[in-house]
C-alpha cells in the first residue's frame, strides 16, 4: 500500500515506519525535518510545519495514499487541516490518540465505551486529542469519511522519548539507588510494546471493520508495582535496594501539581497522575482489537524489559545515562532510610 507517516521520525512513528517498510509498504514520512533518523532504503521523506496550512500544502502535492496514520496530530487544528487537504484522496485515515483521555475506573479493564474525562483537570493534551477524536467520528457519521482512532497507553521500548520512565528505573538498579515501592506495592499497570503497537497499526490498514471505532492499544500483561520492581531486578541480575513509602506520603505527593507530581508518578510508571490515583490500578481492554483484526501482542512485560535493556546496554546508556535523581534523595531522608 502507498502511505503516509504524519510524524515517523522519533519512537511510536518510527517504529511504524519500520515495520511498514519491513512488510513491503512504500511509506511516504511527513514531518518538520528536525529530527535525525535512520529510515529504511526507500522512505520518501515530505518537510512541512503543520500549524501553517501553506506549508503542509505544499508539501502534499496532489500525491494519493492509500492510508494515513496520524502519529503527530496534537490539536483539531492540524487534524482538520490534513483530512481538508487529504479527503478524497485517501482510503483510511488511522489517528494516534491517548487513554490519557479517559475517566478515572473503578470496574475494570476500561474498555472504549468508557466514559471519557473532558474536566478543567485534564491537561490540554487530553482534550486536544479528545477533540480530534470527536472531529474524525463526526466526520465519519456525516460523509463515511475512512476514520479510526487509536488511543496509546504507556509506550515501552527502545528509543523512549519519555526516559523517566524504564530508563531511569534502568539506571537506579544500575547504581544501587533505592527503588521507591507506593504504599504496598499491589497496585496494577500495564504497558505496551513499541513493535508490537506497530504491527498492531499496519494490521488494521484499509480494514473497514474499523472505521468509525476507537481501539485500546497496549500489552497483554498486568504488572503491580511490586511486579514491576522485581522484573527489573531479574533481568539486570541485582538485589533491589527496595523502599516502601507510606500510603499517607504517597497520598501527599500525588496532591501536588507541576514537577512534584510528575516526579512521583516516575517512582513507577503510572499513567495519568492527574486523573489516576497513586493506588488506582488502571487496566486497559484490547479485546476489540483482538476481535477485528486477529492481533495478539507479541511481548510479554518480561520479555519487553529483556529487549529494552539490551538495547539501553547497546547503546551506551548504562554507562552515561544521567538522571536528576535529587527529589528521590529528598524523600529519602523524609522517610529516614539510610
Amino acid at each position: 500500500m502507498r502511505v503516509l507517516v504524519m510524524g515517523g521520525s522519533r519512537f511510536n512513528g518510527l517504529a511504524l515506519v519500520r515495520e511498514l517498510a519491513r512488510c513491503g509498504h512504500e511509506v511516504t514520512v511527513l514531518n518538520r525535518g528536525q529530527t535525525d533518523a535512520v529510515f529504511p532504503r526507500g522512505v520518501r521523506r515530505l518537510s512541512a510545519d503543520r500549524n501553517d496550512s501553506a506549508s503542509l500544502r505544499d508539501a502534499l502535492g496532489t500525491g494519493d495514499y492509500d492510508v494515513v496514520h496520524d502519529v503527530s496530530g496534537y490539536t483539531l487544528a492540524q487534524v482538520r487541516s490534513a483530512v481538508e487537504l487529504l479527503k478524497g484522496r485517501i482510503a483510511h485515515y488511522i489517528f494516534a490518540s491517548s487513554t490519557v483521555g479517559y475517566a478515572a475506573a473503578r470496574l475494570l479493564p476500561i474498555r472504549e465505551t468508557h466514559a471519557d474525562d473532558r474536566t478543567e483537570r485534564q491537561g490540554d493534551y487530553a482534550r486536544n486529542k479528545l477533540d480530534c477524536e470527536d472531529y474524525l467520528f463526526d466526520l465519519h457519521r456525516r460523509e463515511g469519511f475512512p476514520a479510526t482512532t487509536v488511543p496509546f497507553s504507556m509506550v515501552f521500548g527502545p528509543n523512549n522519548i519519555v526516559p523517566d520512565r524504564e530508563q531511569r528505573m534502568f539506571q537506579r538498579l544500575l547504581q544501587g539507588r533505592p527503588v521507591f515501592v507506593p504504599g504496598d506495592g499491589t497496585t496494577l499497570g500495564m504497558v505496551g510494546h513499541v513493535d508490537d503497537q506497530a504491527r498492531a497499526l499496519r494490521m488494521m490498514m484499509m480494514n473497514p471493520v474499523t472505521f468509525g471505532k476507537r481501539y485500546n492499544l497496549t500489552g497483554n500483561d498486568a504488572y503491580s508495582d511490586e511486579g514491576y520492581v522485581d522484573t527489573f531486578a531479574e533481568v539486570l541480575g541485582v538485589e533491589p535496594r527496595r523502599i516502601h513509602v507510606p500510603a499517607a506520603v504517597m497520598d501527599e505527593l500525588w496532591a501536588a501539581s507541576g514537577p512534584a507530581l510528575h516526579q512521583a508518578a516516575h517512582l513507577i510508571q503510572k499513567v495519568a497522575p492527574h486523573i489516576h490515583r497513586w493506588n488506582s490500578s488502571v487496566i486497559f481492554s484490547i479485546d476489540r482489537l483482538r476481535a477485528d483484526i486477529g492481533w495478539e501482542p507479541e511481548y510479554t512485560f518480561r520479555s519487553m524489559v529483556e529487549q529494552t535493556y539490551d538495547w539501553y546496554c547497546s547503546a551506551g546508556l548504562d554507562r552515561t545515562g544521567t538522571f536528576d535523581f535529587s527529589f528521590e534523595d529528598q524523600l529519602l531522608e523524609r522517610l529516614g532510610s539510610s
